[in-house]
């Protein structure tokens, strides 16, 4: 495990599984950038948070990507809501080993998926760290050409024909499925658009890009792949919403 992936584990499992408000002090730098819509900046504000999670909080980790300085979980927050919310967090740690940045998307668990698979189930295990670097280059130029660029002309470059499992709630499995998702909300007046892709983290065969764009509304955009053989063969996802107002002046992103 890499040292920066080492520590953001340690540190949510003390934050948000002890719920331990002192493992801020421990964990987090003075200087610590909030980009979540759910707190304000700061480590107090993050003391706070965890000060008032209830009994029934609990998070439930699916993935975790280092790469760098920059690590990502993927998992299902109970009890910040009413119901269950899947999201990611992403964290950037610091030269001295602390927590300081963040950054994050949580949107409602679906019980009922159009494919059938959870928003967080499939693999999870790292099993190709070699090809880290050619499937972000993959996985880059994809978001460019087909997500931001939207030349959906060349999707198949990408994206496998054979596999394709799907974990969006609204979206079947394969190619077809996700056009037919797409082609729903361009009727519901919310067409699937990307503005910039802000960040790419990759570890293995898998990749997570935070993407800036609409659908209907101003979003933010998490999109987990994973690539098997120079394709994408799974994806899950979180958008979620960009309010007009945040309790801090960093931007979602």
């Amino acid at each position: 495990m890499s040292n920066a992936k080492n520590i953001v584990v340690t540190a949510a499992a003390e934050l948000f599984g002890k719920k331990d408000p002192a493992a801020v002090d421990r964990w987090v730098a003075a200087d610590y950038t909030q980009h979540s819509a759910l707190a304000a900046d700061g480590p107090d504000a993050l003391r706070q948070l965890v000060a008032g999670l209830g009994d029934d909080f609990r998070y439930d980790g699916a993935r975790v990507l280092a790469d760098g300085d920059l690590v990502a979980l993927h998992g299902t927050y109970h009890g910040f809501g009413p119901e269950p919310l899947v999201g990611f967090d992403l964290f950037r740690v610091d030269g001295d080993g602390k927590l300081a940045e963040h950054w994050d998307a949580l949107t409602p668990r679906v019980e009922n998926t159009v494919s059938g698979r959870s928003q967080t189930d499939g693999p999870t295990e790292i099993t190709d760290p070699d090809k880290t670097e050619a499937n972000r280059a993959l996985v880059t130029e994809f978001a460019q050409k087909v997500l931001v660029g939207a030349d959906y002309s060349v999707l198949t470059d990408y994206i496998s024909i054979e596999t394709y499992a799907q974990h969006n709630p609204e979206a079947a499995d394969g190619l077809d499925g996700f056009g037919a998702a797409a082609a729903k909300w361009a009727e519901q007046g919310k067409t699937l658009a990307y503005a910039k892709v802000h960040q790419v983290v990759a570890e293995g065969e898998f990749v997570l890009l935070q993407s800036e764009g609409t659908l209907g509304v101003p979003v933010a955009y998490y999109d987990l792949f994973r690539v098997q053989d120079g394709k994408i063969v799974e994806h899950w996802d979180a958008i979620a919403p960009a309010p007009a107002e945040l309790p801090h002046g960093n931007g979602l992103f």
